[in-house]
């Protein structure tokens, strides 16, 4: 079976880093050049004692900045459970060295880039939610893993991943060229993964939930919508629920994913900036190289569209139904489901409308299920590809309930429930459940949009609160200013950990460089001061209430204008990414 090392040590020295494997009976080491950048495979004999030694759990990889090479390791973990008897562990700190010994050979300028570059790989590596393990194929589902041949089980873990989730693949560049390195090379995660042991009727089984991020159009809220040239959708998302029960194993797999047309929703200052969908492209061929990927990879789509059936939102669910319909496939389904406006006013039991029009659908899609003799009694045929605005609120409350409907049919199957008996009514399950479910929310918005996730009250507790719409108008306002003030920033460090920009080799200047036109500081100074003399006036009034009037109005209208000057350029201010041309986000 494949597997990678579980324990290293990396011993330091002024030419070379060594990376031991640890693990018993190993005596695999990987030299790495500090001069040449070269990788070898030696033994332990010929670590120096001279060297200094730490102990480390993995490599993320190796990647260059302005600098040169960098080694990029993790120095600490958490054990998240156990699946099917391996070891799930999250990756809890990393540190990032150079393979240089000083940076003097960098002007002050390279300096600082290198420093805002490392900036962004260490606000990548901090973003909670990266996974590994070292002896069990993460990026597959179960079912996939059930149905490969021989030789695929024999491929070492980096081989036989499924590109799409290995988020530090553009750093195992160097290992992966070299095949006797691949027990060095740790395919890793991002998203969210939480394994708990529950009981109901005193049977005690495994409850499972993973979900994996793609790798392939990562990115931030608005600065990455729609879909790429090759058809992959932003904030694309696989989750799969798992449920292990005396030798017994059942999975129920969704995906998430952006509209997979060509549009764009960039942030402008203003709270909701209009969606646009492109006029100069050819979406049915995007559209269509999306769709014959995932009914290649998943079978049958149902398409759960949650958007908004009027006002900015009304042109996208209309141009998303109107491509299927150009598709002429009878494995898509598509219906459209206006979530606000069927919920609206606390009406939050009408969700039942949307999963009782797609029971026929998941019962003929089924589930994944082996029994406790190892026999595969039944195979998922489909799945529901559910998508809102941002595929995080309202998607995941959706995907909750239609994952709850697919376990109480496995565990009745295995005879955990009783017949008749809902998981509904086993309230110690049941708050397990809603607080999972709700966490997997909030990972997977604070990856993509900046906060937790909105809804998630109703995910923890099935009703809607006046607590809880109080915390999404917080969580909103705190999104609503990373958007336009810090994501530009989080775009890039996503674009230079994934590969999407590689610093050049040259000494020549990086995109870093690019100043901001002098509306930037001059007009917000401008708007600032007249809004504090406006103030002023109005303390400190005039011998007379017209002059002090007059005063107010004339600082009052300048500070208006120049307010309503920077909102129609609000592109120019908000924090736009640098380091990849705009033609290439859209």
């Amino acid at each position: 079976m494949a597997t990678c090392y579980e324990r290293y040590n990396l011993h330091t020295t002024p030419e070379k880093f060594f990376i031991e494997a640890c693990d018993e009976g190993a005596d695999a080491v990987l030299a790495i050049d500090r001069v040449s950048n070269e990788m070898t495979l030696t033994g332990k004999k010929d670590v120096p004692p001279s060297a200094v030694t730490r102990p480390i759990c993995g490599i993320m990889g190796t990647i260059r900045l302005v600098a040169g090479m960098y080694l990029v390791v993790i120095t600490r973990k958490r054990n998240v459970g156990s699946l099917l008897g391996h070891a799930v562990w999250k990756a809890a700190d990393f540190d990032v060295i150079s393979y240089k010994k000083t940076v003097l050979h960098l002007s002050e300028i390279q300096s600082q880039e290198n420093k805002t570059f490392l900036s962004m790989l260490n606000n990548v590596l901090t973003t909670d939610g990266f996974y590994f393990c070292t002896d069990f194929d993460l990026t597959h589902t179960l079912q996939r893993l059930a149905n490969t041949s021989p030789d695929f089980q024999e491929m070492s873990l980096l081989e036989r991943a499924d590109q799409r989730f290995v988020w530090n693949g553009n750093l195992l560049r160097e290992l992966a060229g070299q095949p006797e390195l691949h027990k060095f090379a740790l395919p890793v995660i991002h998203g969210f993964i939480v394994m708990k042991p529950c009981r109901i009727n005193g049977k005690i089984f495994e409850w499972i939930l993973i979900s994996r991020r793609s790798c392939f159009r990562a990115g931030v809220r608005y600065y990455v919508r729609g879909i790429d040239s090759e058809g992959h959708a932003a904030n694309f998302v696989e989750s799969e629920q798992i449920v292990l029960y005396e030798g017994a194993k059942a999975s129920f797999v969704q995906t998430r994913g952006s509209m997979p047309f060509y549009w764009s929703q960039r942030p402008n200052l203003r709270y909701k900036p209009k969606p646009i969908i492109s006029k100069t492209t050819n979406h049915m061929d995007g559209f269509q190289r999306h769709f014959d990927s995932q009914l290649l990879i998943y079978g049958k789509q149902t398409i759960l569209n949650l958007v908004n059936q009027k006002g900015s939102e009304k042109p996208l669910e209309q141009a998303f139904d109107r491509m299927v319909s150009g598709m002429n496939n009878d494995m898509l389904k598509y219906i459209a489901f206006d979530f606000h406006k069927e919920c609206s006013h606390m009406r939050w039991d009408r969700l039942q409308i949307l999963v009782d029009a797609v029971a026929d659908k998941q019962e003929e899609y089924g589930y994944f299920m082996v029994n406790s003799e190892g026999k595969t009694v039944a195979q998922q045929k489909g799945v529901f590809r559910s998508n809102c605005m941002d595929c995080l609120d309202r998607t995941n409350v959706i995907q909750s309930l239609l994952a709850r409907r697919s376990l109480q049919s496995q565990l009745q199957r295995m005879g955990v429930l009783n017949v008749g008996q809902r998981i509904e009514e086993q309230a110690e399950f049941e708050k397990i459940y809603k607080n999972a479910w709700a966490d997997n929310a909030n990972a997977c918005a604070v990856q993509y949009a900046g906060t937790g996730a909105l809804k998630t009250d109703f995910t923890r507790t099935g009703k809607r609160t006046r607590w809880g719409l109080l915390m999404d108008g917080w969580n909103s306002m705190i999104r609503y200013y990373k958007n336009n003030f810090s994501d530009g920033f989080r775009q890039d460090s996503i674009d230079l950990f994934l590969g999407n920009f590689a610093v050049d080799e040259s000494d020549g200047p990086t995109p870093l460089r690019v100043q901001k036109d002098w509306k930037f500081l001059t007009l917000p100074i401008i708007m600032l001061v007249a809004f504090s003399m406006c103030i002023v006036c109005l303390l400190m009034a005039g011998d007379t209430w017209t002059e002090t009037l007059a005063y107010v109005m004339f600082w009052g209208a300048a500070s208006a204008i120049t307010a309503t000057i920077i909102l129609f350029n609000g592109q120019d201010f908000v924090d736009a990414p640098k380091l990849v041309h705009k033609e290439k986000m859209d």
